[in-house]
C-alpha cells in the first residue's frame, strides 16, 4: 500500500475537478492506496487557504512540505495547469523538486482566453502527466512534454431520480424543462441556451451557482429574456433528480476540458443540444448521437417522439469507453510505472 496525497485549489466541491478527483481518489483506494487530500478550500483533510485560486498570499515552504511529508505520490489536480494562484503553484512546485508527481491537466492556460500567455507546465523525469483529451495531449507533446490520455469516467448506472416530485418542487407542470447543468460563467454561453429554451418553448433549468464575476451580467441577460428560468437545487434534490426532471440537458459551452454534463446525459438517458467546442468532437468520435444547440425541429420532433434506441446506442458506448468502473484498471499501469504497486 503506497501513501498518495491529492493537492488541488479546491476538492470536495460540485465543480468538474472536484467531482473527477473524487472518482480518481475511490479509484485509488480500490488498488489498496491510503489517500489523504490537500487543498485551499472546500472539503479536505489538510485545507490551506493559501493554496486557494483566489489566495493573494503564497502558502509558505514549510507548510505544503508538511502536508506531503509522507507521501510516497502525489497527484496534483490543475493546479500548475492553469495560472490561477502564481504563488501557490511555484511553491508546490518547490515542495514536489524531489518527490514523485503525477499531474493531472483539466484544462492548460492557451485554452482560456484571458490566460493565453500562461506557462506550460514544468516536467522532471521522475514525474509524469495525465490529460483528459487528446487536444491537451498534443499540444504539451508541441512543448516538449509526454503525456497519457485518462478520459473522465461516469457513473453508468447512476440511481434513477425523481422526475415528478422535482419538477413539483420547481413548480414545472406540462411544459418541457432544459436543464444547464454547470456553473454560470462567460465561456458556458448561457445566450446560446436562452436561446434553445425560447424555441423550444421551454423553462431553462441553470443548475450552478454565478463565478468569476458574471453575476451583473447574467443578471441583465435574464432580466432582458422572455424565457423562464429557474436556478440552483432546492434542499432535498440531488443531481440524479435534477436529470430525471429534466427532459433536455443543454451544453452550449464554448470551451470545455471535457464537459462532464455530455456523458452524464448519456448515462442519465436524456437527450442533448449542444455547441460544438473542440473537444467535443473527440467525445462524438467515439459514436455518440447529440442534437446541434440550432436544430430546434430535431429536437422537438425527437421530445414529442423519443427514439430510445438512440438513447440504448449512446449509453452502450458509454458504457464501453467511459464507464467508472474501469477506472482503476486505466490507472494501475500509470502508477506501476512510477513505482507505486
Amino acid at each position: 500500500m503506497a501513501r498518495l496525497v491529492v493537492v488541488s485549489y479546491r476538492l470536495g466541491g460540485t465543480d468538474g475537478v472536484s467531482i473527477e478527483a473524487a472518482k480518481w481518489i475511490a479509484a485509488f483506494q480500490e488498488l489498496g492506496h491510503h489517500v489523504t487530500t490537500f487543498a485551499g478550500e472546500g472539503d479536505a483533510d489538510v485545507v490551506l487557504p493559501e493554496l486557494a485560486a483566489d489566495s493573494t498570499v503564497a502558502p509558505s515552504l514549510d507548510d505544503v512540505n508538511s502536508a506531503l511529508a509522507r507521501a510516497d505520490l502525489v497527484v496534483v489536480e490543475n493546479l500548475v495547469s492553469l495560472p490561477l494562484n502564481v504563488g501557490a503553484r511555484d511553491v508546490l512546485y518547490q515542495a514536489l523538486a524531489a518527490r514523485r508527481a503525477l499531474f493531472r491537466h483539466h484544462d492548460l492556460p492557451w485554452q482560456r482566453d484571458h490566460l493565453q500567455n500562461g506557462d506550460a507546465p514544468r516536467d522532471q523525469a521522475f514525474w509524469r502527466h495525465v490529460v483528459i483529451n487528446d487536444l491537451s495531449r498534443h499540444e504539451l507533446e508541441l512543448r516538449g512534454i509526454s503525456a497519457t490520455t485518462i478520459r473522465n469516467t461516469f457513473d453508468c448506472k447512476p440511481p434513477a431520480g425523481r422526475r415528478e416530485g422535482t419538477r413539483r418542487e420547481l413548480g414545472i407542470g406540462r411544459e418541457r424543462l432544459a436543464l444547464l447543468a454547470t456553473r454560470a460563467i462567460p465561456r458556458k454561453n448561457i445566450e446560446g441556451a436562452l436561446r434553445l429554451a425560447r424555441s423550444l418553448d421551454a423553462t431553462l433549468w441553470l443548475l450552478g451557482p454565478t463565478e468569476d464575476g458574471y453575476a451583473p451580467a447574467l443578471e441583465s441577460l435574464l432580466a432582458n429574456s422572455s424565457v423562464r428560468v429557474v436556478r440552483g437545487l432546492p434542499d432535498g434534490v440531488n443531481i440524479h433528480d435534477a436529470y430525471s426532471a429534466a427532459d433536455l440537458v443543454v451544453v452550449p459551452s464554448t470551451w470545455e476540458g471535457f464537459g462532464n454534463p455530455v456523458l452524464e446525459s448519456v448515462t442519465h438517458r436524456r437527450p442533448l443540444a449542444v455547441y460544438p467546442y473542440p473537444v467535443l468532437e473527440e467525445i462524438r468520435s467515439f459514436g455518440f448521437t447529440f442534437f446541434e444547440l440550432d436544430d430546434a425541429d430535431g429536437i422537438v420532433d425527437f421530445l414529442d417522439r423519443p427514439d430510445e434506441a438512440l438513447l440504448d446506442h449512446n449509453l452502450e458506448i458509454a458504457h464501453q469507453h467511459f464507464n467508472v468502473a474501469d477506472l482503476p484498471g486505466r490507472l494501475a499501469p500509470v502508477l506501476e510505472e512510477m513505482g507505486i504497486n
